[in-house]
């Protein structure tokens, strides 16, 4: 068995199985033993019940007291029973498992292992893990238990078992790292490190085979990187883009002054557009800038000079708002450019009418999606392509670009706040412009770190914004480890929510399993102000302008990374009032504390971001990833910095030392890098 046997070779994977997990873009072998564990479930030892604390993962041993009780509320099924120590007593209830009375019934001596939650001022443990008899929880005491992203209908157990059985067959894979970039780097082989990320001896274990795959994923990584930076450097700018008089009068007739940072990037682009080569820069600026002012002198320049150019969002909604934005500056400035929409939600006349006024150029200015790329757009002669927050433009979306006419310029905007040094490693292939400073209207944003003590305190203040005619956001993480415990736990939330505030208020729900036609509706919806108290998943990172909005509370804020929280909190303070954002912690720990205190401190992301890869630790690869950014399989750019360095480090002393991977001892890194670089997978990590 090899990495390019397909997963129905495993025992146990029956064509319904295997399409179970297609649904996870796993067809192969390899791709099986690629899906790396989001977390891992450490087995320690049990605690004395009196030391348990809020928030915390913990196992204790007691005997059951007193009777199980079975309650029914909010159609839940509740089961509870009280379990006792030498120091304590504590509650624990599980939801929907009515048939552990049962089990629980018979009393005894039982270890339990849960998250701890404060209810109604008691500590309580909910959905735990029960071990009965107790001694069989000994056996797992020290050992890692992989945990998986599923998809409905497949378990955890089944992947499991079918990595198990893969490991247990797969030929093994020649080494692709040189052995002198192993040595130097003090790295694990391959196939070790491949068996321990699933199933690791120890945390020493997990630590090496971690560290040699976020290794070799930067590495690679890095070198594709390098190799589009050498081919787009020799494409010749084949535009020309001498006039640039109506982009002056739109900056002479915008209502406010823009940034001396603005000035300068906007400087920057043009001399790219007008230079010898195609132009392909990143511009990095924190949320509220003023990137896409920017861009949009860009597009009209390109408009002016008789060319067309695309702006791509990230979503429907945020499409949508740019069109509208662009429409109205044009009016105002009577600039003689056309704007067209062009979304996957359109109908089918919708498109084809847009499709022939992007032919025959009479469109200029084309906004949208991931539509804007598809074989049915021909473009007349497109010279700029703007792409918004979380698209990248990786050589197979330039190349499909190329096929359609000219090869264009390129411009990249993020608010995504990544330290310099590390951009410049991660943005290899671009130019960097730093937006680094906010337009003076801007208020700051007031920022408050609380406990859940402040929960009925933080409705009160969200009542009385409403009242006043402002709009709040409250983001729930993802706790569980199914989607559809994801999308029960925000409904949950809103309908307790909706109770307390009541019928004048109108509170909205948003998730990952919604479809992006029921998302953008909800966007909508709010945006309008026809909801009032958004509750939602981090699927509002990337969301829509609403400057009404000036509340964003944040639920147990220490489950996330500080630069998500920073994103997160770019929701508000986009309009004129005051805005104000609650970051809610479950966690009484005093690193916790210090982590969430950057947030009180300053509101400039970049700043953030520094402060937030000091205080890592090698505790905090255990879990869920504190990024998005840049979507590795494995990786974080922000916990993994070293690690990035170091690769970044060796990519350049091989480089130095073999520019065109000819070596004997560097033959199948290249063939693995071609590999790479040919399936596309350069595009799944941007």
């Amino acid at each position: 068995m090899n990495e390019q046997s397909k997963i129905s070779q495993l025992k146990g994977v029956g064509e319904k199985t295997e399409k179970l997990f297609q649904k996870l873009n796993i067809y192969t072998v390899g791709d099986l033993i690629r899906y790396y564990p989001r977390n891992y479930e450490i087995y320690e030892t049990a605690i004395p019940i009196s030391e348990v604390t809020e928030g915390s993962v913990v196992t204790i041993t007691g005997t059951i007291y007193g009777k199980v009780q079975m309650n029914n509320a909010k159609n839940l099924q509740i089961t509870s029973i009280h379990v006792k120590d030498l120091t304590g007593v504590i509650k624990a209830t599980w939801f929907r498992m009515p048939f552990l009375k049962n089990t629980l019934g018979r009393g005894g001596v039982i270890t339990l292992r849960g998250r701890v939650v404060e209810r109604r001022g008691s500590l309580c443990m909910e959905q735990p893990e029960i071990f009965f008899p107790s001694a069989t929880y000994e056996q797992k005491v020290n050992t890692l238990q992989p945990v998986y992203p599923l998809t409905s209908g497949l378990t955890n157990n089944v992947i499991m078992k079918g990595i198990r059985q893969a490991l247990e067959y797969l030929d093994l894979k020649k080494e692709f790292l040189p052995a002198s970039i192993r040595l130097e780097n003090h790295l694990a082989e391959y196939n070790y490190a491949i068996r321990q990320i699933h199933f690791p001896y120890d945390k020493e274990s997990f630590f090496k085979a971690r560290e040699r795959l976020v290794f070799e994923e930067f590495l690679i990584f890095i070198l594709a990187l390098r190799q589009m930076k050498e081919a787009n450097e020799i494409i010749s700018n084949n535009f020309s883009f001498m006039n640039d008089g109506d982009v002056t009068r739109v900056i002479e007739n915008l209502p406010y002054e823009l940034t001396n940072a603005q000035k300068r990037v906007w400087e920057e682009i043009k001399s790219d557009m007008q230079g010898e080569q195609i132009m392909s820069r990143l511009v990095q600026g924190d949320v509220g800038s003023g990137k896409t002012i920017i861009a949009v002198l860009a597009l009209i320049l390109v408009g002016m000079n008789g060319y067309q150019g695309a702006l791509m969002a990230p979503t429907e909604v945020l499409a949508k708002q740019h069109f509208t934005f662009v429409e109205n500056l044009f009016q105002k400035n009577q600039i003689p450019l056309i704007p067209i929409l062009l979304t996957g939600s359109m109908s089918a006349k919708e498109k084809r009418d847009a499709y022939e006024k992007i032919k025959s150029g009479e469109a200029n200015l084309i906004i949208g999606t991931h539509a804007l790329i598809q074989e049915k757009v021909q473009y007349k002669d497109l010279a700029l392509v703007v792409t918004d927050e979380q698209h990248r433009f990786g050589v197979k979306q330039r190349e499909k670009l190329a096929d359609k006419g000219r090869m264009p310029h390129i411009l990249v905007m993020s608010a995504t706040p990544i330290p310099r040094t590390l951009a410049i490693i991660l943005y290899g292939d671009l130019d960097i412009s730093v937006i680094d400073e906010l337009p003076s209207n801007r208020l700051p944003i007031k920022n408050c770190v609380v406990d859940t003590s402040y929960r009925q305190t933080a409705y009160a203040f969200i009542r009385k914004q409403v009242e006043e005619g402002r709009q709040c956001y409250i983001i729930c993480p993802m706790v569980e480890e199914s989607e559809f415990l994801e999308a029960e736990n925000v409904l949950d939330y809103a309908r307790t929510l909706q109770e307390k505030l009541g019928s004048q208020i109108k509170v909205g729900h948003l998730h990952g399993r919604m479809k992006q036609v029921e998302k953008d509706a909800i966007m909508e919806q709010f945006g309008n102000n026809e909801i009032q108290v958004l509750v939602s998943t981090t699927v509002i990172e990337v969301g829509i302008n609403v400057p009404n909005a000036t509340v964003m509370m944040v639920e147990n804020a220490e489950r996330f990374g500080l630069a998500q929280l920073h994103q997160l909190r770019g929701r508000v303070g986009r309009g004129e009032y005051q805005s104000y954002c609650i970051f809610m912690s479950g966690s009484k720990d005093g690193t916790t504390k210090e982590r969430l205190s950057i947030l009180n401190k300053s509101n400039d992301g970049f700043y953030i971001a520094s402060e937030d890869l000091k205080l890592r630790g090698p505790g905090d690869l255990f879990g869920i990833r504190q990024s998005g950014v840049l979507d590795f399989k494995l990786a974080d750019i922000f916990q993994d910095a070293k690690i990035l360095q170091r690769a970044s480090e060796a990519a350049i002393q091989l480089m130095k030392r073999d520019p065109k991977l000819q070596d004997e001892e560097n033959q199948n890194l290249k063939a693995y890098l071609q590999h790479y670089i040919k399936e596309g997978m350069l595009e799944t990590t941007l």
